[in-house]
Order: C-alpha cells, then structure tokens, then sequence
C-alpha cells in the first residue's frame, strides 16, 4: 500500500522566501502537500484542516509571530509531536536560544544552505536520499 502524501505547513510573510522552500522541499519527492501561508494566524487556522508532519515557520510575521506560534503548538497535545524547523532573519545567539526553549526542533538562519535544509527534511520526515520514505515519525 502507497504510502499518504507529506503534509507540509509553511508560515513565512515573503513570497520569495516561501517559494524558494517549496522549490527546495519539492526537489526531494514529489509527495508532499505544502500549504503555505503569510501569517502565524493563517498557521494556526490551517492546523486543525490536516495532520501535519512538518511546520516550517519564520520568526517575524504579521499578527501572530513565529515564536508565538511555537508556543501555541508546543502547548496543544493535539500538535505538540510535529516538528517544527525555524527559517528567520533573527540571527542573534539570544534569538536561537528563546525559539529552541520554546520548542524548535531546529533554528536556521536566512540565507540558507539548500543541502543543510534538504539534510533536516529528510531527518524529520524519515526520507532516504530517493526521496522515498523510510521509519516515518508516527503521530
């Protein structure tokens, strides 16, 4: 039996940088549902819509921040387990510190290295280097 598609959650305000983390995500296989989203209030409204296994979040965004959005995650049973990978411009040691206490799994600062990005999606969604899945995070 085929395994279900990924479901991917995106909350970064700039288009540019949500398409570029699309483009580099969908290098890696081609089932993935992203649903990308401008603001932690959107996240928050599309986290009931599907059972997400990654959340990929910026720090500053309009209405609710990313840092909030952590928190509200870290704190709902219903979320808690998905992984959640921090791509921000916020680049201070202090920064890192505040979004790994409040439950990032990994904080990454813009710009990216693509491979690096590539090398955590794999990690957190149990992918092998064909983009195929293998021991899945389970929910």
């Amino acid at each position: 039996m085929e395994k279900e598609d990924y479901q991917i959650l995106i909350a970064e305000d700039s288009a540019i940088t949500r398409a570029f983390l699309v483009s580099t995500l969908e290098e890696l296989t081609e089932r993935m549902n992203i649903i990308e989203v401008a603001s932690g209030f959107e996240a928050l409204k599309q986290l009931p819509q599907a059972k997400f296994d990654l959340i990929i979040t910026d720090i500053n965004m309009p209405d609710i921040n990313g840092l909030e959005l952590i928190s509200f995650i870290r704190n709902n049973p219903e979320y808690s387990h998905i992984p959640l990978i921090v791509v921000t411009t916020e680049s201070s040691p202090r920064d890192r510190e505040k979004g790994i206490a409040l439950g990032a799994d990994e904080y990454l600062v813009k710009p990216i290295d693509p491979e690096q990005f590539q090398g955590l999606i794999r990690k957190y969604l149990g992918l092998n280097e064909s983009g195929r899945g293998g021991s899945r995070r389970k929910h």
